[in-house]
């Protein structure tokens, strides 16, 4: 076995060593491990009783909720053709565990970790006919035991940025073998392909196929809330340093302009969240903020404190900022607000986010500089207030956008068919 698995393998054991001990002060380590050994349980329980070994079971694994997002439509598309399937689901991280038990699939959980001794019998109760990763989330243990034993192996939504760790020692040489041991790989793009190949697959297994998320998203909203005027601005996935930005905008905008309203959503939603966000807004003077559970349409700033659908929450507003632009991990989602055919704010680093270009090339998303961005924002906020036709056509062109992205989910599902 190569050196970088060796040391892998080494530091994988040492993780799951120390993570019991780790878990005492992390809730979402605690129940990381829980949901790990309740998920192998049933997994077993599972293929004991019901798993059919004369018909093909696919096994879909993401990271998280996102990533699950990303590969639903797919899922849902071969659930739709081949009924005789038995398709299974899996994520690492426990957010992601009810976004994966509400996909239509036969058997849900948290993904074992990769060690010999979690992962042989994991592959042994479900006898997968084919593995199929979305985006990135590759387990160098679990895909090589995979390929020994004759599991197909696919990845789908497959994109690497060029600052990724991945490209870089000593993740290079970890991950290689098992991106070399790739049956199939469905790039998001053209400028992903020679990044896969760099990582180890082999070129003529790769496919450009597009992105399922632009699917996923048309897909699910479906329908559109009420809004609260036009003089809301919505912002989702914010941030410590995306809520002092908007809330020293709004209180200027709130002062110029009748009924404006501002809706966060924090990146982490809970009470603590709108405490804090009650300290920056009495600071500024601006009135106090409201749960978005108990508000009232009079209240102007509201907080949302639990976690709830943020894609819908968008189609409330005439205006969305989307939080993770001051951040070193990069921007949040901003196909869902254009989906809703609003013009699409966002912080000066988005990581060369390729949906914020898609975007920006058609000037229905606007980066706010590093210097004075809460100066930008409101008067690009006011701006909108002030010409609501302009915005509406903005708005027109980030649907159309999200609209010319569809079609990856029925390729993908097309790619993945192969694997049988």
């Amino acid at each position: 076995m190569p050196l970088p698995l060796v040391a892998y393998r080494a530091a994988i054991a040492v993780a799951r060593g120390v993570a019991p001990i780790a878990a005492l002060g992390s809730t979402k380590l605690r129940l990381g491990l829980q949901g790990r050994a309740r998920s192998a349980a049933d997994f077993q329980a599972w293929g004991r009783v019901f798993r059919d070994r004369s018909r093909p079971l696919f096994l879909f694994h993401a990271a998280s909720a996102g990533e699950l997002r990303q590969a639903e439509p797919v899922i849902r598309r071969l659930r739709s053709r081949h009924a005789d399937w038995q398709l299974a689901v899996t994520c690492f991280s426990p957010s992601g565990a009810a976004v994966a038990e509400s996909l239509p699939v036969d058997i849900a959980g948290l993904l074992p970790w990769d060690t010999s001794g979690w992962v042989a019998p994991f592959l042994s109760s479900l006898a997968p006919t084919a593995i199929v990763v979305t985006r990135a989330d590759l387990w160098p243990l679990l895909i090589l035991t995979a390929r020994d034993r004759g599991i197909r192996l696919g990845l789908i939504a497959a994109a690497v940025r060029a600052g990724s760790t991945r490209l870089r020692w000593p993740a290079r040489r970890v991950l290689a073998p098992a991106y070399a041991a790739l049956d199939l790989a469905a790039a998001v793009g053209p400028e992903d392909v020679l990044r896969l190949v760099s990582l180890g697959v082999a070129p003529e297994r790769i496919v450009v196929a597009g992105d399922p998320r632009y699917d996923a998203v048309m897909e699910r909203l479906a329908f559109r809330p009420s809004s609260f005027g036009e003089a809301t601005l919505v912002a989702g996935s914010t941030w410590p340093r995306d809520e002092r930005v908007l809330l020293a905008a709004f209180a200027e905008v709130h002062h110029a302009w009748e009924g404006a309203r501002l809706i966060l959503a924090p990146h982490e939603p809970s009470p603590r969240a709108l405490a804090r966000v009650a300290v920056l807004a009495r600071r500024l003077r601006l009135p106090e903020p409201r749960s978005y559970r108990d508000a009232v349409i009079a209240d102007p700033l509201r907080v949302v404190d639990e976690v709830g659908p943020l894609a819908v929450l968008y189609g409330l507003g005439s205006v969305a900022y989307v939080g993770g632009g001051f951040n070193r991990s990069g921007l949040h989602s901003v196909l869902e607000p254009a989906a809703w055919s609003m013009p699409v704010i966002v912080g000066p680093r988005d990581m060369e986010n390729p949906d914020a270009n898609r975007l920006a090339s058609v000037r229905a998303l606007e980066r706010l500089p590093a210097r004075a961005p809460g100066r930008a924002l409101r008067a690009r906020w006011l701006h909108w207030l002030e010409h609501p036709e302009l915005r509406r056509a903005v708005g027109a062109e980030a649907l159309a956008a999200v609209e010319a992205g569809t079609g990856a989910a029925d390729r993908c599902a097309d790619l993945v068919e192969r694997l049988l």
